[in-house]
């Protein structure tokens, strides 16, 4: 049994479920966002919470009970209060400006690093070492902020590169004599 599949996703004031035709569209103050549902699971809105269930008692629909309450949870929160991620940049010469629609990336390379910010994505950089992503979808976010990471991974040397804000780098001893 799913300890998180069981919980019923609270649907807080201000925000409207809808199921049709497969399509689960929840609308929120900071927008709206859409999921396909899965044949395997049951999805029921009653009252102000929705309901996950498995379908049949599969060992698949019981395996995709809690991933689809989370992904439910998600929709949820992401119209309400949406995501962030914060990604903080060490090193000497390296830094990041926010231009518009652009991310701008100097990181040590012969040529920097522009890139486009995806449509429903804000990114925004408080200072030089530091850019925060943020948006509703919490996939995107993520993936974003995963191919900024992707350009200069820290190196367990100096600890130099592109982490995220609370990640542990693992530091090695250099070379000895």
């Amino acid at each position: 049994m799913s300890r998180i599949g069981k919980r019923a996703v609270p649907i807080p004031g201000g925000v409207t479920a809808n199921i049709d035709n497969g399509i689960l569209t929840v609308k929120g103050p900071k927008g709206t966002l859409t999921m396909g549902l899965s044949d395997l699971i049951d999805y029921k809105i009653e009252g102000d919470e929705i309901q996950v269930n498995p379908a049949n008692d599969s060992q698949k629909a019981r395996s995709y009970w809690g991933m689809q309450r989370t992904l439910v949870s998600n929709l949820v929160e992401g119209v309400t209060d949406g995501f962030t991620k914060t990604l903080e940049i060490s090193g000497v010469g390296y830094r990041a400006k926010a231009q518009g629609k652009t991310l701008k990336l100097e990181l040590g390379f012969s040529h920097d690093v522009d890139l486009e910010v995806p449509e429903g994505l804000t990114v925004n950089t408080p200072d030089q070492t530091t850019v925060e992503i943020s948006g509703i979808d919490k996939q995107a976010v993520g993936q974003f902020a995963a191919e900024i990471r992707e350009y200069r991974k820290p190196e367990p040397y100096k600890g130099k590169g592109i982490k995220y804000r609370g990640e542990y780098i693992f530091r090695k001893e250099g070379k000895k004599k």
